[in-house]
């Protein structure tokens, strides 16, 4: 059920940042920072959907790994168009908000998979 659930989010997320750049380059002109987080943003779903055919649960821990180390890059671009004024606050807040929720969950599953593996 949690995968589902992180699927699904991971979707979500990915069609705000897609939204986010297209704004950022219509209104600011910006696309140096956006062509990141837009690979940052898009490989967090895309990873998590390739660990449903994982070989094994090591494969299945690594995608879900590499989804966790994406989120945690998303994040940083995020902080960085805000601190340089690119991003306002509310947006920001969200944005943040939602990338953190998907580490939150990336880590429970990979943590889940880990302790299933070690019994």
């Amino acid at each position: 059920m949690t995968e589902s659930i992180l699927r699904k989010k991971s979707y979500l997320f990915a069609v705000e940042i897609v939204l986010l750049v297209k704004k950022l380059q219509q209104e600011k002109k910006e696309y140096i920072l956006t062509k990141q987080i837009i690979r940052s943003g898009t490989s967090i779903g895309a990873n998590i959907r390739e660990a449903e055919f994982a070989q094994s649960d090591a494969d299945f821990v690594h995608k879900m790994s590499i989804s966790l180390k994406e989120a945690n890059e998303t994040i940083y671009w995020l902080d960085l168009l805000k601190d340089t004024d690119y991003l306002g606050k509310e947006e920001y807040k969200k944005q943040v908000h939602n990338a953190k929720e998907l580490l939150r969950m990336l880590i429970s599953t990979i943590n889940t998979m880990k302790k299933k593996n070690k019994k």
